[in-house]
């Protein structure tokens, strides 16, 4: 299960890899699940710019690349993650979770396949789990799984296209586009803020990732860090499980039904949750974007507590915590901008402070998640239903 101070922490992690590129000029390292590629170049705004312009290139080598092979691969993956899987045809991007018996997010992945192997794109820290918690559900089934992230590197190109036939193995972001199966607790797909934000991953030799970046720096891209590329993010309200996940996250929660879960599919573990909650239920939970006051030139940190405004005791202490913040960002036009994941019983209306080293940072609500935490299509009930009865005492 994934480690809830783990995937907020921003103490020193040890890099599986660290990236060939810090060495050039002005690199500065990432840090927590970012640690092993380059934060920026010297210039994060231009590189935020760059990328929005559709013309720049990131070093996600940081990421974990897990490989599935075997002619059962596609329905054996089928029938165990979140995912409808069983006729993905060849460089067709989609993804997966992995979910406890409860229903909880424990992994997740970007999929695609190349005719021959199914590639799995998580986080680093997750490839060794991911690998052998697959390894021991094969039982007799003919499927090879291996955690190549030694061999294989990502690198991010602000691109809305599958990978051609002579392109390498690509993975292209289908957020937030509505999938097949899928369902929204947010807004419809055109009018959400990830709309416009191309995205994918091209895999690559690891001992080939310099000459691949560099051909496309020689193209006229300039190469960008992940200041850029989870600005992008958190202005597109895009989940990571490395940020956004903790111990008792379900995907209606972070509105990941959109792409990674499929209603209709047969039973996999974790399926049950999903549909009570869904059909019944309310997430207990929502994420919100937070928009930062940066007046004072702080900002807070992920795992930092978010609290109620509204609610000020005598002694000018804040309210009640409700929440925590999932990731931070410098945004080059938004400004310091935050997800945090809430309480679904805080006023969508209301504002928020949020606590920092250097003090409280006020934060504004943009709606991710819907406040009364009902999807689009949420069957109309049947008549009176006893209170409660939606409720899993999982979550």
């Amino acid at each position: 299960m994934a480690d809830p101070t783990a995937e907020t922490s921003t103490a020193p992690v040890a890099p599986r890899h660290r990236s060939p590129l810090l060495a050039r000029r002005g690199a500065v390292e990432g840090s927590g699940p970012d640690a092993g590629v380059a934060w920026h170049y010297g210039d994060p705004t231009a590189e935020q710019r760059a990328l929005t312009r559709g013309g720049g290139v990131a070093d996600q080598s940081h990421l974990g690349v897990v490989r599935v092979s075997g002619p059962d691969r596609l329905s054996w993956l089928h029938s165990i993650t979140s995912q409808h899987l069983t006729d993905l045809a060849p460089r067709t991007s989609t993804e997966l979770l992995v979910l406890s018996p409860q229903g909880h997010v424990e992994h997740a992945a970007g999929v695609v396949d190349d005719g021959t192997s199914t590639w799995l794109i998580t986080e680093a820290a997750h490839a060794p789990t991911l690998t052998a918690w697959l390894d021991r559900m094969r039982f007799m089934l003919r499927v090879e799984v291996a955690d190549v992230t030694d061999e294989w590197a990502a690198i991010g190109e602000p691109v809305d296209a599958e990978g051609a036939e002579d392109e390498p193995v690509t993975w292209r972001d289908p957020w937030p586009r509505t999938a097949a199966g899928g369902t929204r607790y947010g807004p419809d797909d055109a009018d959400h803020p990830g709309a416009e934000r191309a995205w994918r991953l091209v895999l690559v030799p690891r001992d080939e990732l310099e000459a691949q970046v560099a051909a496309r720096e020689q193209a006229g891209w300039p190469l960008v860090g992940t200041w850029a590329t989870e600005a992008a993010r958190v202005e597109a309200w895009r989940p990571r499980l490395a940020r956004e996940v903790d111990h008792r996250s379900i995907p209606h929660e972070l509105d990941w039904l959109r792409t990674a879960v499929h209603l209709e599919k047969g039973c996999y573990r974790g399926q049950e949750t999903v549909a009570r909650v869904h059909n019944l239920g309310r997430p207990p939970r929502r994420l919100v974007m937070l928009h930062l006051d940066g007046s004072g030139h702080v900002l807070p940190e992920p795992g930092a507590e978010v609290r109620e405004i509204g609610a000020l005791r005598s002694s000018g202490e804040p309210g009640r915590p409700v929440g925590h913040v999932t990731s931070v960002a410098r945004h080059h036009e938004l400004g310091p901008v935050a997800l945090a994941v809430v309480k679904r019983s805080v006023p969508t209306d209301v504002d928020l402070v949020v606590e920092s080293e250097g003090g409280l940072v006020a934060a504004g609500q943009e709606v991710v998640v819907a406040g009364e935490g009902v999807s689009v299509d949420r069957p109309a009930a049947r008549g009176p239903v006893a209170r409660g009865l939606g409720h899993h005492p999982s979550l």
